[in-house]
């Protein structure tokens, strides 16, 4: 009874930043996300009538007690979909930083998902995985899915709720350059974040009424291969979640010094004729948005912005993949 998955991250293109319902990870907006190549979670879950308890181990050290809780619940409602008890050991690694704002609970969770399922004997579709998935992390519904993926808003008690693919990996030719500016975990999580915006900041609601709009333009500019459309509409999106986020009591500020200077980096390089699109998660690194053939450019530019630690460019991604 054990089985492997890898998943890759994916970043929000149009930003998911809220929840419907708690309790379930339901969206209070639409998100739709590109699921990347060189961000990767492997997972291995075994279970094992010897265990007393389960063993989880994240990146070679044992789980926190928190990071621990939010496994041990995913197991949880997997052994009672799967009507038995027995315990497992889950061992998982991120070829990527963890916690730091680079979607690592999106990939772990979708890893951890696949993986647990199958080992339990579940066969589950694709879609069903995606709502497993964000019982956990709501945007590990998406890492199921490779290239364009979207998960659409819910509401409160929407426990079924699943990401869907908007075009494979294949589709669109274009690359995301990513740029470390600080290491490091970030100081609060996301959810904590969301939840302390939803209740505080003047210009949640705003958000609320504003994320569907940037979410359509993004897909229609997927749609047409707009990388104009989509960037000017993504990065949209991403400084007005970052709005809720600093206006929230007291304000949440992810952003670093090279967060700044690293997005100057990119609108430079637009007035320099190359097009390239700056997002951001809950956390202080920049990623580029730019076609393929000017990755590299856009790399070597973000390379030499002051106080930038590391660069990577990433392809659209793949599906989950599972093995026993």
């Amino acid at each position: 009874m054990e089985a492997s998955a890898k998943a890759s991250a994916n970043i929000a293109l149009a930003k998911y930043w809220g929840k419907a319902d708690a309790k379930w990870n339901v969206p209070a907006v639409p998100s739709i996300s590109l699921t990347l190549d060189q961000m990767v979670t492997e997972t291995r879950v075994c279970f094992d009538p010897s265990l007393e308890s389960d063993e989880v181990r994240l990146d070679g050290r044992r789980a926190t007690t928190a990071e621990g809780a939010r496994v041990v619940a995913m197991l949880d409602r997997i052994r009672r979909e799967a009507r038995f008890r027995l315990y497992a050991k889950v061992t998982s690694h991120n070829r990527f930083p963890t916690a730091a704002g680079l979607a690592s609970s999106a990939s772990g969770f979708a890893a951890l998902a696949a993986a647990a399922s199958t080992a339990a004997g579940l066969r589950h579709s694709p879609r069903r995985l995606s709502a497993l998935a964000r019982t956990s992390s709501a945007s590990a519904a998406r890492s199921i899915f490779g290239g364009f993926v979207e998960l659409p808003a819910g509401r409160r008690g929407d426990a079924g709720l699943s990401a869907r693919q908007l075009a494979p990996a294949d589709y669109w030719d274009v690359r995301l350059v990513v740029a470390l500016t600080e290491p490091g975990q970030k100081k609060v999580g996301s959810t904590e974040g969301m939840e302390r915006s939803r209740k505080t900041s003047p210009y949640y609601q705003a958000w609320l009424e504003a994320a569907p709009k940037w979410a359509r333009t993004i897909k229609r500019a997927i749609k047409k291969r707009d990388l104009d459309a989509l960037g000017a509409a993504m990065e949209q999106s991403t400084l007005a979640f970052h709005c809720c986020a600093i206006t929230s009591n007291p304000p949440i500020l992810y952003w670093a010094p090279a967060t700044i200077a690293a997005l100057a980096t990119v609108r430079d390089l637009r007035e320099r004729g190359i097009a390239a699109w700056a997002t951001m998660d809950a956390g202080p690194h920049v990623k580029a948005l730019c076609q393929a053939g000017d990755a590299h450019h856009v790399r070597q530019a973000l390379e030499r912005t002051e106080g930038v630690t590391r660069t990577w460019i990433a392809a659209p991604g793949p599906d989950v993949e599972v093995r026993r």
